[in-house]
């Protein structure tokens, strides 16, 4: 199993979502936030929706008819959206203030009791990046400051674990990839895709899950936020 050299990491890529905050309530309440905007403005849809199965039925027709945006939750949310309001009969161009409402909720996250003292912590002292998948926004999140650059797969074109992604926040970071200590949650996602861009990487487990991964290992692995930091002082 490798091992933490701390004296190699001269910057940090850091996931978001599940890392800093837990992201399905955070989407529960953009949900229902949209649910209650529709129910104003669209009232057909608001019904659809509510329909048992109805968003997962939708999630399938959009991964089955829309593969091209796989990448861009911002994206797949919208047209999810317009899906809805069209087969509902409701008007379509109600799919862009629809979507600012959803959002502007998924903004207002609830942080992980560790997670701002973390970023204080490690952007006082390396440059950090940070790397999703999703549509969080750090700036409208109020975290910006603690980053010098943050990319998501919408803005790339790829996402974790594709290494392309890891490179270009080491790029950002003005670092190569080996000074890079990369953080995240997802063994896979997070893992998997640091290691493949040749990073040091530092898995956040708070649930106890199992590293499912044999061909590779975590440098380190944390319950929480506050243990890395303390390594890393």
């Amino acid at each position: 199993m490798p091992l933490l050299d701390v004296s190699r990491i001269r910057a940090i890529t850091l996931d978001l979502d599940d890392t800093l905050w837990p992201i399905w309530p955070t989407i529960a309440r953009a949900e229902a936030s949209l649910q209650t905007w529709l129910a104003r403005h669209a009232p057909a849809t608001a019904a659809a929706c509510a329909a048992p199965g109805a968003l997962r039925e939708v999630r399938l027709h959009m991964n089955t008819h829309r593969p091209d945006l796989a990448h861009d939750m911002s994206a797949l949310r919208r047209e999810s959206i317009r899906f809805m309001l069209t087969r509902s009969g409701d008007d379509p161009g109600l799919a862009e203030p629809a979507f600012e409402v959803f959002f502007d909720a998924r903004q207002r996250v609830e942080f992980f009791d560790d997670a701002l003292p973390a970023l204080e912590f490690l952007s006082s002292r390396f440059p950090v990046v940070a790397l999703s998948n999703g549509n969080a926004d750090v700036q409208r999140v109020g975290i910006g400051r603690h980053f010098c650059a943050a990319f998501s797969s919408s803005t790339l074109g790829v996402g974790k674990p594709d290494p392309r992604m890891f490179h270009v926040g080491a790029r950002a970071a003005g670092v190569p990839s080996d000074a890079v200590l990369h953080i995240g949650d997802d063994a896979h996602l997070d893992g998997v895709g640091a290691l493949n861009a040749g990073m040091q990487m530092a898995w956040v487990n708070r649930a106890g899950h199992v590293w499912e991964s044999p061909a590779y290992a975590p440098h380190v692995t944390v319950a929480e936020l506050r243990s890395l930091c303390e390594l890393l002082a």
